[in-house]
């Protein structure tokens, strides 16, 4: 069982959430509840007392407003719920952490509804500039853009000027063996390995392919209005707790596109990324004392670099490896160097490994547990038996769990760690207030120009992606937003690990397009 209490500081209400396993409970909002147990992190508490909003005012003695008492069941049996949840997160194993995971996930819902509701700054004007000069004029309905014809009838003539419909990997395949080429894929990384006239066309075609159909002028049309991209979050809709997107694409915005992504005049975008956070999310969780000392460093692969000879790329696949379970080719030589110089972090994510691979388990720093095994998964794992073609099927999904929940322990925990980044963000930035007329060159001022709607609503977050935040602000409240931005990275490292040597440093920049911040 997982309860969620989310509270919103301004109006006191609060709306609670259970969950059984992957069964939804119950939901609803409560009014002015406290947050016992939730508050010693600083990242929520018990808010003033408020009211449901009633349609007409009762009088003292008179007959119930009708649906009084159906509203009062409700909030009775939330109320319930709300305390059936401090119950379950107080018996947790480990009860400040679990209840640090509620009080973080309730507020990036919240942080999810504002973004939403505020919207990422967004230049149509300069998306639809971008669009044309990539990919020409906007195609009628059901045609071409001009580049990606002209495309299309290079790879035909390629071909030997039999027509080819780039879009069919069927067709591809079939002109490629025809032209005693056998490939067994049409992804990019395969087919930059072909020598074959029709490779580079097709290369080009397929990325333009990509930007129309993902973010070109039906994107354009269908979410971006008033200035604004308004993406549509799914908080943890992943299962180690990363954030997901109902359409709109909002966590692969291409580096071509962000060059839309322009700041009100005045205002400015904060764009801070964390670096390198899930290897440092190892060095504490596995309190490995020379990988944590490599890890406070500002760049940790190149910290790790004299253990591979100073190569900084080697340490690089060592540390995925590791994460990630390759071992294939270079990998398993540079992973046992690793595993020589950090023993306790190659232990942590093993045990982690053994785990899965028994159908165990295992769980995030703040205790978000991975999904159990399926009953398929263990039928086909347990030992047949006699050996023959299902022991080889039975030892790669032990193999393939095994990876899952190697990852999923220092996913999940950067999640973790993301989050609580996020929700003391947030706080801070609630703090700043809004900006007055003097701390926005947005102001209407001598040309007459209206007011923007941001600066009426003071600094806020407008996206969030994995171990990514950009906020939008008066270029005057800047420096405090950079501060709060390192103030919120050391607070999420404390919260999670206490005291340890291992730094979450996060790199800022201040620039008015987010195509400049990298």
């Amino acid at each position: 069982m997982c309860g969620i209490v989310a509270l919103d500081h301004a109006s006191g209400h609060q709306a609670a959430f259970v969950f059984r396993n992957d069964d939804f409970v119950g939901a609803g909002v409560t009014h002015g509840l406290g947050v016992a147990g939730l508050s010693g992190a600083g990242l929520s508490g018990a808010g003033p007392a408020g009211r449901p909003p009633a349609t007409g005012q009762a009088t003292l003695f008179g007959p119930a407003e009708p649906g009084v008492a159906e509203a009062r069941e409700v909030l009775r049996a939330l109320v319930g719920v709300h305390a059936d949840q401090l119950r379950r997160i107080a018996a947790d194993t480990h009860p400040g952490r679990f209840g640090l995971l509620a009080a973080v996930e309730s507020a990036g819902g919240l942080g999810a509804a504002e973004m939403s509701a505020r919207g990422m700054p967004w230049r149509a004007d300069v998306h639809d500039a971008l669009l044309a000069s990539l990919l020409g004029r906007r195609p009628g309905p059901g045609f071409r853009p001009p580049r990606l014809a002209d495309l299309a009838a290079q790879i035909s003539a390629a071909f030997g000027g039999r027509q080819v419909n780039p879009d069919s990997p069927a067709q591809l395949l079939k002109a490629f063996a025809t032209d005693g080429v056998p490939v067994q894929s049409t992804r990019s990384g395969v087919l930059r390995e072909i020598d074959h006239p029709a490779v580079p066309f097709l290369l080009e075609y397929k990325e333009l392919a990509r930007l129309h159909a993902a973010h070109g002028w039906a994107w354009l049309d269908e979410w971006v209005r008033g200035g604004r991209f308004h993406p549509e979050y799914v908080v943890g809709g992943v299962v180690s707790g990363r954030w997901a997107s109902r359409g709109g694409g909002a966590l692969q915005i291409p580096r071509v596109v962000r060059r839309a992504v322009v700041a009100d005049p005045g205002w400015v975008l904060v764009v801070a990324d964390a670096a390198q956070l899930e290897p440092r999310v190892l060095a504490a969780l596995a309190g490995d004392h020379a990988f944590a000392e490599a890890a406070g460093s500002g760049d940790l692969y190149q910290a790790l670099a004299g253990a591979f000879g100073g190569d900084r790329a080697k340490a690089k696949v060592a540390l995925l490896s590791a994460m990630y379970g390759g071992a294939g080719g270079e990998a398993s030589q540079l992973l046992a160097v690793l595993r020589r110089r950090f023993p306790r972090a190659d232990a942590y994510v093993e045990a982690a490994a053994r785990a899965g691979e028994e159908g165990r388990v295992v769980r995030s720093r703040l205790g978000r547990s991975c999904p159990p095994p399926s009953a398929e998964w263990r039928g086909l794992t347990a030992s047949p038996d006699e050996p023959g073609a299902d022991d080889q099927q039975a030892r790669r999904s032990l193999r393939a769990r095994g990876r899952f929940t190697r990852n999923f322990v220092v996913q999940a925990s950067a999640a973790d760690w993301a989050l609580v980044l996020l929700a003391g963000l947030r706080r801070r930035l609630a703090a700043m207030g809004s900006a007055g007329p003097d701390e926005s060159a947005g102001s209407a001022g001598s040309a007459g120009s209206a007011t923007p709607t941001s600066a009426l609503e003071g600094p806020g977050l407008v996206f969030f992606q994995h171990d990514e935040v950009i906020v939008h602000c008066p270029q005057a409240m800047a420096p405090a937003v950079v501060a709060a931005v390192g103030e919120a990275a050391e607070e999420a490292g404390r919260l999670l690990f206490g005291a340890t040597p291992v730094r979450f440093p996060v790199t800022t920049a201040v620039v008015d397009c987010y195509a400049d911040a990298k």
